[in-house]
Parts: structure tokens; sequence; C-alpha cells
């Protein structure tokens, strides 16, 4: 296959970007939908420098609330990746550059501009735009995503979050027939299963509140609490419709578009077109019981003594996934000791006493380990209700990175190298990482499923992330150490342990190695060929998408991460 001859796409400083009338032009197409790009801390520097004011500091304070980050056209959680050019003086990092970082607000990778779309008319203007003017586009709904898809350079940005189109509908077609969800593509989760709930009716869903239910989570995959007895969101869309890269509105299904359909349900976001809507299967409401809980080490509970408790509870994994079971935790360092919270063990079509009968054996084992833990077990009669008690909104952390793997079946239902593993994850935190764990499965016959989700979540026990953390005020010694020992030390001490496996894109490591294999194994091959016929000029590029390996960034972060402030070029 022939190459394009290098080329970048076009910056504000090159002699073809678009003139002011163009872009006057542009946003009269629009009718006024389009947005000068101003950073939302911009308001901390009023005059170029950081200056105090009373609204500087009600942004400071609740910089952390992601429902009032999502309201802003630009704001996103991979912050780092964006430069963190414009952040409120209090957050802005030493690391990177004190004479920029703290003393001014430069744009940086957020979008030269944005297009409020309320309908896909506006989608397809500027996809059309953006092609014929070689300009980086770029897709941004909530900005959850945590590897700067949603940030770019000199970009254009598609901003979907207000396209919250939503209806109950009855499908029929040659493989389905049943109730089922139309959703645009601004649609958050809180929103969806809420939707659910008033037509009694469960969803496949993401566990974070604010998260987009159509964009990245499902185009990624999508994992749920829900997921050890459905599958993954992904298998359970039932039509798209989206803008190509041509600007052409489509829609795709098993029947229309076949490929693009098979490849948009799992083969990641930003990158075959824009999705303006979904319908998805809904599935009968159900009982589901969760528990939560959280205990620190100290005193007579040692740090050998939790994990003590953690294995016999990983040594339980097959058997409580097998049983439908979803679990989603914590282990993190705090002052000097071990704390873990379970932020909800979800347990479908379970009453409380058939969870309680269920896990006793191991409540019997935590007991002789004096385990300090009140758990809390409640039975809801639909999901929608258990979700929402279960997990709290999350927070907008920005001042982190992360890594993953998924461990199969395989390995985690043999005791030695279930053993090996166990004792590979609690190296790497005793080597400073911090956890999120999972307990997952998919369900019998999920293999069978013709899209592109990852192979490797079909055989999957446990999800594990390795996470660091700084402060702004940490030294770039120090977190360029922290970012090389996840990536080059620590990822890979998981990864040796499951050759040929992989993990989730849209909660992976930014530099994941050998990404191709690792977010979609062995179906990259077509996904790059199909990326080819469907954007043969790349209008679409993010992250570790498919046919990302063609382009690069010319300029690093700490010396080793791709930096999405620079000039996006051809390889």
């Amino acid at each position: 296959m022939s190459k394009i001859p290098k080329s970048c796409k076009t910056y504000p400083s090159d002699p073809d970007w678009p003139s002011p009338q163009q872009w006057q032009d542009f946003n009269t197409t629009l009718q006024g939908a389009l947005i000068k790009t101003v950073p939302e801390a911009a308001q901390c520097y009023p005059d170029g420098t950081a200056t105090y004011s009373a609204e500087c500091g009600s942004l400071t304070a609740t910089w952390g609330d992601s429902s009032l980050r999502i309201e802003d056209p630009t704001s996103i959680r991979s912050a780092l990746f964006q430069g963190m050019t414009c952040m409120p003086p209090s957050y802005a990092p030493s690391f990177l550059s004190a004479n920029t970082t703290k003393k001014s607000c430069t744009l940086g990778a957020f979008p030269e501009y944005v297009v409020k779309v309320n309908n896909t008319a506006q989608i397809q203007e500027a996809v059309k735009f953006a092609r014929n003017h070689n300009i980086r586009l770029i897709i941004k709904n909530t900005g959850h995503d945590f590897g700067a898809k949603s940030v770019g350079k000199g970009a254009l940005s598609i901003w979907t979050h207000h396209l919250k189109e939503k209806s109950f509908n009855w499908y029929e077609s040659r493989d389905y027939t049943g109730p089922a969800v139309k959703f645009g593509a601004g649609v958050q989760v809180f929103e969806a299963y809420s939707f659910a709930k008033r037509h009694n009716v469960t969803l496949i869903g993401g566990e974070g509140k604010t998260v987009g239910h159509v964009g990245g989570y499902i185009q990624g995959g999508g994992h749920s609490p829900l997921t050890s007895i459905w599958g993954m969101a992904a298998d359970h869309v039932l039509s798209v419709e989206l803008v190509t890269s041509s600007g052409a509105l489509v829609t795709a299904d098993r029947d229309t578009n076949a490929d693009l359909f098979w490849a948009v349900r799992g083969g990641g976001g930003s990158t075959y077109g824009v999705v303006a809507s979904m319908v998805i299967k809904a599935f009968p409401q159900i009982k589901v019981t969760t528990m939560r809980y959280n205990m620190t080490t100290g005193g007579n509970f040692t740090k050998n003594k939790f994990w003590e408790a953690q294995k016999a509870y990983v040594d339980e994994f097959e058997h409580y996934a097998d049983l439908g079971y979803y679990a989603y935790y914590r282990i993190r360092h705090v002052n000097g000791e071990i704390f873990h919270d379970m932020t909800s063990w979800v347990a479908p079509n379970k009453t409380e006493a058939e969870f309680r009968a269920s896990i006793a054996p191991l409540m019997q084992k935590w007991k002789a380990l004096d385990v300090p833990f009140e758990p809390i077990i409640e039975q809801y009669d639909n999901f929608a209700d258990a979700w929402e008690a279960g997990f709290p909104q999350e927070a907008w952390t920005w001042n982190m990175r992360q890594a993953s793997r998924f461990f199969s079946r395989s390995v985690i239902s043999h005791n030695a190298t279930r053993a090996i593993t166990f004792n590979a994850i609690r190296e790497v935190f005793d080597a400073g990482a911090s956890l999120i764990m999972f307990n997952i499965r998919n369900p019998p016959g999920s293999a069978s499923i013709d899209n592109a989700v990852n192979p490797a979540w079909r055989d999957v026990l446990m999800f594990a992330i390795m996470f660091v953390t700084w402060s702004p005020s940490d030294s770039a010694e120090y977190v360029t150490q922290l970012s090389r020992n996840l990536t080059y030390e620590w990822n890979p001490k998981w990864t040796a342990l499951t050759p040929g496996g992989g993990t989730y894109m849209s909660e992976s490591d930014y530099i994941e190695p050998n990404w191709q294999q690792s977010f979609y194994g062995s179906k990259y091959k077509r996904l790059y060929e199909l990326k080819q016929k469907w954007d043969p000029k790349g209008v679409f590029y993010a992250q570790n998408a498919v046919g990302s390996e063609d382009w690069e960034m010319e300029e690093m972060l700490l010396g080793h991460l791709p930096s999405q402030n620079s000039r996006l070029c051809r390889k």
C-alpha cells in the first residue's frame, strides 16, 4: 500500500489558513453555531497574567466538578496532553514550564474554533469545512476522555454535547424484534438510565454518571456493571447515524453500510465518522443487589493482612463473575496506609439473601483476618436505582496518568498463574502506583458476536488499572519519572503475564506499546482497511485510533509523551 507524501494539517500561522471572512461565512452557514475558543480558566488571566478575582476563586473551588466542566465547550480531563496551558493559577503545573503555565493563559492544544452542533446538518458542514481546508478535526462530547482524543492544536472541534434526542421505540429487523431506544450523541449515562427507568427497561451503559452514552464509550466497546450478564454496550447497537469524512450523513446497520456498522461498534471513536445518534437494544427491568464498603490498614489490620484478604477475594473471581457479578473498586495510598473502597459490587438478578449467601465463605475468611469494614448491602427492584446509589459522581481528575491490562480466565482460573498475577499487581502498588480493579466477564457466546470489540474482552475475568498522580508543585524530574515508570517499568510486568492479550482503549496508557494488538487484537487489519476506505484523506485523527500510526506529533511533553500542542503531520 503506497503512502501519501508527508504533509501536515493547516495551522493559523500557515498561508492556507482560512481568512476571517471565511470563518465568518462558515459561521453564517452554521446559523451562528461557531464559537471562538476561550479557555475556561482565561478569566483568571484578564490582563495576560494571573490575577485573583472572585470569579477565578469560584472556578478554582469547583474545578473538580465534572458537571460544571462538561458544560464548557473545550474543557477536558486529559489536560496534561493539552499542555496545561490555561489552568487556574493554583493548579498550573511547575513541572511543565513555570515561566508560562503559571503566569499566562494560552490556547495550547485547545481547538481554535468549536461548532456547538444542534443538528446533523451542522456536523456535515463542519466536516466539509475541515476537510476542504485541511484543518485538524476533533470531536468532543463531555471531555471525559483520558487519551487526549478531544483536543488538538489548531483544530476545529465538533461539540456534540447538545444532541439530546431520546426516544423509545419498537424495533424490528431480521436479527432483533423488541424494545429499543434512540439516543443523540450528547445523551449522558445518567440521562440514559433515567429515561430507561421511565420506560421500565434496562440499558447497558457505563458506571460513570456524566460520561456520554453513545460516543467514545460505545465506540470503544463499553464495559458496564451489567456486562457479566449481557456483554458489552457495543454488542447491542442496532443502528448508527453518522457523518462520514465526505460530509455525507449515512445510516449503518446490518443491511446498510454493514462494514461501517461493524467498525463503529468497538473500533474506536473519532475514526470513521461523527456519530450523531444510535439505536440501542433495551432489556427488561431486573432486580439488583449491591454492596459498598471501605477499609483502611492500621493497628491490628496490617498491610499483610490486607493483601491476604484481597487474595481471598481474587481467588473467587471466576466464581463471582460466572454468577453474573461485577465489581469496581480502588486500592490507594493514603497517609502511609492502604485505603480500599468498593465503589460497588453489583449482583444483577439476585436478591439480598442470595447475594449474602454467595459471599458468605469470603466473609468468613475476612472475619478471621479481622478485616475492619461495615458493608452496605441493598436490594433494588431496578438497575437505575441501584446504579444511582452505588456509583457516586466522578470527580474531574486532571493530574494523573494510567495504564491497564486484561487478565483472562485462563490466567485467573489457575492457582499458579493467579498467584503470580496477584503478586505482580501488589508489586506495582508497592512501587508507588494506585489501583482500580474490576471483576468482570463477558457471558458465554459473546465471542461469536460479529463486531469490532477487542477479542481480549471476551475472555476477561480481571481488568486492572494502575495510575499515578502528582501535585502541580512537583518537579519535572519527579513527574517524568512517575510517567516513565508507568509505561516502561510497571505496565510491562503485567503485559509479560498476558502475552497476546490486551486492554481497554478508553482506560489505557496514552503511549501503550504495541497498541494495535492491545486495543484491537486480531481485528486491527480489517479495521485499518476500512479506515482507508471510509477516510482515505485522514480527516479524522485521534491518539491511538486506527490509522494514527500514519501520523506523528512534532513535539513531546516530559521527553516521551506526544504533545497535542504541536503540529500533526503525516509520517
